[in-house]
């Protein structure tokens, strides 16, 4: 009996030793994991990439870069310190923008990378360099250098310059195309419903990869020949179709709140932040003798929600008004500025943050006012066409500019009848890119563009271009430091100022609609030139030794690509 007993005993003694030893392993919690599978990183790192560039609810943790920059291209005007190009290293967007870049989109994008290698997952790896390749090229873009070589293993890393980042991310996307094409990989794990993009479509990811390097020649094509490249990109297979654009598509769940930041930031606050330009407005109407004059656009109703009826009085004058248009001027130090229009003031549509299309109704908007359930959009086919038509104009390639200029005007229009369908709005929306008035007025900026000079041409596709980019200030803000176009507010320009050729309108207790009559008192100015490149958020600076001094002159401070 005693034999038995020992016998058993050994044979319990390594279970037993086994059981203390998880027993005393009192650090290990079963349910927080220090490590995560590539497929519950993906989705999380996708939403975050998001989060960093598309526009939000300013003071929250979704303050995209986006939000600064709708401001800097005058799509967007603000009373915050974005208004006279103001914003420093303590603005809250750049902080929130930078942290979200950082510590949450590239930490994970860089562990599903490690870990798609070392498992033989190459989909993923490939997906999360191509995003990479994305967020980095937004950050090089805006902020000249970051960094990169040490990003992510040092806490004090060196920022590097923005051309050697620039060359390692052509490598990168090289990498991704191959890794996303890597039918010899055990691929044990394929991306599906958790890739929150393309739902793990390779073809959609290889297509995005190459219409990304397109985008990334484009951007450095004043300083280093990209033609040969250029040509070999377009032999590839790129975003054809408004579906296969690179964008997030956030939906409209509430908790959690899923739905596009920018519109809880219009529809849901009850301090609204956002003005609509009266600068952009005005291009859009046609009041801009300058460019697309006497031609009224057919996607205002889309991208501006008029809370109040065109006769309807307002409780507080505004400094700017159109029939039911009511916004402020950029840089203005006007009496009516600050008074309070949060039940009067425009908002943005139902593109492109998922609001109201405008229907003349006039009511006030609240978070139960549409879904919010429009996406952000990255790369879409439209902008590759706009690319395209650039680089034909420039001479980098060979084409028909005229037919890829209208082909790109076309694609903007349709992509906004697909993000109406995506929103499933409750109203009764009309479609615009089959609409009479969308065929006449494309015809019409054609004519303008087959008469004007060479100039003048750049300055028509980069405008069509930032018309269409709505919501995405990211781009225009590239665009403009790239090409000089489009023409943007300058509140230092007596042509431009308040009596000048862009028309103000004021509702000066008179007229409730359009009101030509001219406020005495309303007076913009700007001391700051032009931001060339934002400021370092200082929460980045103060604890890294490693990191360079605050930018001094944002004017002069450019990116290498920007001649």
């Amino acid at each position: 009996m005693n034999t038995i007993k020992k016998y058993i005993m050994m044979l319990l003694l390594p279970l037993l030793l086994a059981g203390c030893n998880n027993y005393f392993d009192i650090n290990t919690d079963p349910n927080n994991p220090s490590a995560m599978s590539v497929s519950k990183l993906l989705p999380y790192a996708q939403i975050s990439v998001a989060y960093s560039v598309a526009p939000g609810a300013r003071g929250s943790a979704y303050s995209g870069i986006g939000d600064l920059l709708n401001v800097y291209i005058h799509q967007v005007t603000i009373r915050e310190e974005a208004d006279k190009y103001g914003a420093t290293g303590g603005n809250w967007t750049i902080g929130t923008s930078w942290r979200n870049s950082y510590t949450d989109a590239l930490v994970n994008l860089e562990d599903i990378i490690r870990q798609g290698t070392e498992n033989g997952d190459s989909q993923y790896a490939g997906i999360a360099k191509v995003l990479k390749v994305y967020l980095y090229s937004v950050l090089v873009d805006v902020y000249a250098q970051v960094p990169y070589s040490e990003a992510i293993d040092n806490f004090y890393p060196h920022f590097d310059e923005g051309d050697q980042i620039y060359q390692s991310l052509f490598a990168l996307l090289d990498e991704a195309i191959a890794n996303l094409n890597d039918t010899t990989a055990p691929n044990e794990l394929t991306p599906g419903a958790d890739d929150l993009i393309y739902g793990g479509d390779m073809k959609k990811w290889t297509k995005a990869a190459y219409t990304l390097k397109l985008k990334l020649l484009n951007q450095v094509r004043l300083v280093q020949n990209v033609g040969t490249d250029v040509q070999s990109v377009l032999s590839q297979d790129l975003i054809s179709t408004f579906s296969e654009s690179l964008m997030f598509k956030f939906n409209s769940t509430r908790t959690p709140d899923n739905r596009n930041p920018a519109y809880g930031d219009t529809y849901e606050a009850t301090q609204k932040t956002k003005y609509m330009s009266p600068w952009f407005y005005e291009i859009l109407m046609g009041y801009n003798p300058n460019i697309f004059s006497g031609n009224k656009d057919p996607r205002l109703p889309y991208y501006f929600y008029n809370q109040v009826k065109p006769t309807e009085a307002v409780s507080n004058r505004v400094e700017y008004r159109d029939g039911g248009f009511i916004s402020i001027y950029f840089g203005s130090d006007g009496p009516d500025r600050d008074n309070s229009q949060d039940r009067a003031m425009t908002v943005f549509g139902i593109y492109p943050a998922g609001g109201l299309y405008d229907d003349g109704g006039g009511t006030k908007v609240n978070g139960n006012s549409s879904t919010g359930a429009a996406p952000f959009r990255m790369i879409t086919y439209a902008d590759r066409l706009f690319i395209e038509a650039e680089l034909i104009q420039a001479g980098i390639i060979s084409g028909d500019v005229q037919s890829r200029l209208r082909s790109a005007i076309e694609a903007s229009f349709t992509q906004v009848d697909e993000v109406v369908t995506l929103v499933g709005n409750t109203q009764t929306v009309p479609k615009v890119a089959t609409a009479t008035a969308t065929t006449t007025y494309i015809d019409n900026v054609m004519a303008e563009f087959n008469a004007a000079d060479n100039n003048k041409k750049m300055e028509i596709i980069i405008t069509q271009k930032w018309i269409s980019e709505f919501g995405n200030g990211f781009e225009a803000y590239n665009d403009y430091r790239r090409t000089g176009y489009p023409i943007l507010f300058d509140p230092n320009n007596p042509q431009m100022a308040p009596g000048g050729y862009a028309t103000p309108k004021s509702d000066n207790g008179g007229d409730p609609g359009r009101d030509t009559g001219v406020s005495p008192a309303v007076k913009v100015s700007c001391s700051r030139g032009y931001p060339m490149s934002l400021p370092w958020p200082n929460d980045e600076l103060e604890p890294n030794t490693n990191a360079p001094a605050q930018k001094s002159n944002l004017p002069e401070y450019k990116v290498f690509w920007n001649k």
